[in-house]
């Protein structure tokens, strides 16, 4: 078992975080988890804990002011002060980004690191392992720039997906060749937005099988 941190970014698909958090420590993992402001659009972070309650546990769920603690108030960093996202890089066993929206891969592939999430991902040992659980409109994933980008990150995993992989073709090549990244993903269904195609997150019992292959 690992100690997984879940990354949570700004799809419909959020709204399984709670459901997602549950089924990974069902899985016998440990568990916590960082969320994009986005994210926080579509589940509260307060349902994620153990025990009911109408607090958020700070020591579950990062956001981002957790980041800049003090910061509305005026404070100003101090030597001493840790820094969350190496804290969470350092706890971490495995990352997991579910969902991983269209703006938050794009982000990835080129290096930002904007939000605490972002920070794990850029300061993470690049040997140890990453899983994606892509979400998005279909018209989204399908995108010339969402195959850019995902092989960006095979490269920077060490493997360059060859050219004339579809975007189809791309997640399990890169499952098969790439050591520290793996992709869940997305299915075909009718998704939240109306339109039906392929762009849903994938069955968190997929999510949940693909972490149990990894660690």
């Amino acid at each position: 078992m690992a100690k997984v941190l879940l990354g949570v970014t700004g799809s419909v698909a959020a709204i399984k975080t709670p459901e997602l958090f549950q089924a990974l420590l069902a899985a016998g993992h440990q568990v916590k988890i960082v969320a994009t402001q986005a994210a926080t659009y579509f589940f509260r972070p307060e349902t994620i804990q153990p025990f009911s309650g109408q607090l958020r546990d700070p020591s579950l769920v990062y956001l981002e002011e957790d980041e800049w603690p003090g910061r509305s108030e005026g404070r100003l960093y101090q030597r001493e002060d840790t820094v969350l996202h190496i804290e969470l890089r350092r706890w971490a066993d495995l990352l997991l980004i579910a969902p991983l929206d269209a703006n938050t891969l794009a982000k990835l592939a080129g290096g930002l690191c904007d939000n605490c999430l972002t920070c794990v991902y850029r300061a993470w040992d690049t040997q140890r392992r990453v899983v994606l659980a892509p979400a998005m409109n279909t018209l989204m994933w399908q995108h010339p720039a969402t195959a850019r980008h995902l092989r960006q990150l095979a490269s920077d995993a060490g493997q360059l997906p060859p050219s004339d992989l579809t975007l189809d073709e791309l997640p399990d090549w890169i499952n098969l060749h790439c050591h520290s990244l793996k992709v869940v993903a997305p299915e075909s269904r009718l998704l939240a937005c109306g339109d039906v195609g392929v762009g849903a997150m994938a069955s968190l019992q997929r999510i949940v099988a693909m972490i149990a292959s990894t660690v």
